[in-house]
């Protein structure tokens, strides 16, 4: 009888870690989106004012950002000055590569500003920032909608369906 109580708290505690595991990704998330909003503000202001080199844009954005985004710039700015590959949409394949804590939207967005750096002019790459830094601000409101209630959520769902698993099993 002892068994089955411990296996239905193992139960309760695992279902309950992964509720709150989901939660934690939505809030990395949001921080991840808010960062990458810093760093392609910095662009559009470097590319606006000074027209400086990819591999040093990306160096900047990252003196400016924190955590995971930071890091990725830096590998970013790396792959642009070893430059083996032959444009910033394979540099940044490789930087995600070393950098591979990014989920949900984040990834796709990363792509999207590989995809533009230093493939347009100026003013195409101007429009393609802001546009990203657009989408960017607009997915962090969408996250910020009901915030809690869907943390919570997360975290009482994992908690019930432990539960609901353990009374299955015993």
């Amino acid at each position: 009888m002892e068994l089955q109580w411990m296996g239905a708290i193992m139960i309760i505690t695992g279902c309950g870690g992964i509720g709150f595991l989901m939660a934690m990704y939505d809030k990395r998330e949001m921080t991840h989106l808010q960062q990458l909003a810093l760093a392609v503000e910095y662009m559009i202001c470097e590319l606006n004012y000074r027209g400086i080199p990819l591999p040093e844009l990306c160096r900047g954005a990252s003196k400016r950002c924190k955590g995971g985004i930071a890091d990725l710039f830096d590998h970013l700015a790396r792959e642009l000055d070893n430059q083996i590959e032959p444009d910033a949409l394979c540099c940044m394949r490789h930087a995600m590569e070393q950098c591979p804590e990014f989920r949900g939207s984040v990834p796709e967005m990363l792509m999207d500003l590989g995809a533009t750096l230093g493939i347009f002019d100026l003013q195409g790459q101007l429009r393609s920032l802001e546009a990203l830094l657009e989408q960017s601000r607009h997915r962090v409101a969408e996250m910020g909608k009901n915030r809690s209630q869907r943390l919570r959520g997360y975290q009482t769902l994992g908690l019930c369906a432990g539960a609901a698993l353990a009374i299955l099993l015993l």
